[in-house]
């Protein structure tokens, strides 16, 4: 969802892009934000092995193996695990993020270099390898969705390599992401014993914890089965009503199929594209949209945890279709004032400025995917000779007021709750 073109960007705006993106990804957040919280509480509730005291007595009171028991059993305590196993936990989020993010511009790197129709695209763009392969990694690990090159993926809707790498770093980065901390977590205290104790603190107390992506195995399997549901509904449904389409029909069967499974991914996802949306039938835009709406850890528990929905029933009793309530009527708003911002261009170009198209984006921002439905000069009805189609997403074409509606709600649709439970009686 941009308002220019990518490709008029330089190398140096490139690299501070990403720099933007990534510490501005929610895996990244959340960990500088774990580590500043784990920091103001320290400075509340210091923990200071030379000033614990025994009984009525002080450290210096103590003989040496007095103070190497009181010394212990500072470390057995509560609130002194809680903190080093959360400080724990941010280096754990700091290694998976490095580590997906280095590996995964190492495969883009490796793929293009070797694969000529890929390294030809870049060459004909004037597009630095480098810059492209670290920019795309980071861009669809953190959700953001931009693309060096004005058509976004559509030039390499035949590297299917290509595609299913930026699959996986869009996965990996929303929805396998709870689930791939607790197993990293499970690992290293499988493989390394001097964390043993936080491992199984973090892996058995998440609620203590309070950290917004560690959820219980079942919760995060939850999540990912809600996902997959998302992906192969949408398959199909390319499957059945776009196989044949435009965008697809230059592609060989596998081609498509990867194509397919990329497109439903991004959805939900990083929001990068392999078709042209506007060309789409109105089935599929319409379950874009209502699939955009819901965030990355969307969960339906497919297996009930009996005890805890009796415990907890009351307690969640009507507060999902609250949220949910809250949220729609706050698109609905934001909707009728883009309706108010744009009133002349809906009367003088109501083809293209269209309360679907209007609704379509404002969902696409609240929900953090980046999808646009674009501009097309030939759906105006009177033809200017100076109007240009340009690659860049529908608000470009908007007014400053309409423009900073539409930043409003993308900042909300960040500060949003992250997750939302569905929850079938």
């Amino acid at each position: 969802m941009s308002t220019v073109e990518m490709e008029i960007l330089s190398n140096p705006q490139l690299i501070i892009m990403t720099i933007l993106m990534f510490i501005g990804g929610e895996v990244f957040t959340s960990m500088a934000g774990l580590f500043f919280s784990n920091f103001i509480s320290e400075k509340n509730n210091v923990i200071d092995d030379g000033e614990i005291e025994l009984g009525n007595r002080k450290p210096e009171n103590l003989n040496p193996e007095q103070l190497a028991q009181n010394q212990g059993e500072a470390f057995n305590n509560g609130d002194h695990l809680l903190y080093h196993s959360i400080m724990f936990l941010g280096f754990v989020i700091l290694g998976y993020l490095l580590i997906v993010n280095i590996l995964g511009s190492a495969m883009v790197f490796l793929y293009v270099s070797f694969v000529s129709s890929a390294r030809s695209t870049l060459k004909s763009k004037g597009l630095n390898l480098f810059t492209f392969s670290i920019f795309t990694t980071i861009s669809s690990f953190t959700n953001c969705g931009f693309i060096p090159t004005n058509e976004n993926m559509v030039v390499f809707n035949k590297n299917s390599g290509l595609l299913l790498v930026i699959i996986a770093l869009a996965l990996l980065g929303n929805p396998l992401f709870p689930m791939c901390l607790r197993f990293s977590i499970w690992v290293m205290g499988k493989c390394v014993n001097k964390v043993g104790d936080y491992c199984d603190y973090l892996l058995k107390n998440t609620r203590e914890i309070g950290f917004h992506h560690l959820f219980t195995t079942r919760r995060s399997c939850c999540v990912v089965g809600t996902a997959l549901v998302f992906v192969v509904v949408q398959a199909l449904l390319f499957f059945a009503m776009e196989w044949n389409s435009a965008s697809l029909k230059e592609l060989n069967p596998f081609e498509r199929t990867i194509g397919v499974l990329f497109q439903s991914v991004n959805t939900s996802q990083a929001g990068e594209t392999i078709v042209n949306l506007p060309a789409m039938s109105t089935v599929i835009l319409v379950v874009i949209t209502i699939i955009m709406y819901f965030p990355p850890y969307t969960s339906i528990p497919f297996v009930k945890d009996e005890k805890k929905e009796q415990q907890n029933q009351e307690k969640r009793k009507g507060k999902t279709a609250k949220e949910l309530l809250t949220q729609l009527a706050s698109i609905c708003i934001f909707v009728f004032l883009i309706c108010i911002t744009e009133r002349k261009n809906m009367k003088e170009d109501p083809f293209n400025f269209t309360p679907f198209n209007f609704l379509f984006e404002v969902v696409s921002a609240y929900g953090n995917v980046g999808y646009s439905m674009g501009y097309s000069c030939k759906l105006r009805l009177k033809d200017e000779a100076n109007c240009v189609d340009k690659s860049y997403g529908f608000v470009g074409r908007w007014s400053d007021a309409g423009k900073t509606v539409l930043i409003v709600v993308m900042m909300l649709g960040r500060l949003k709750r992250y997750n939302m439970v569905w929850k079938f009686s």
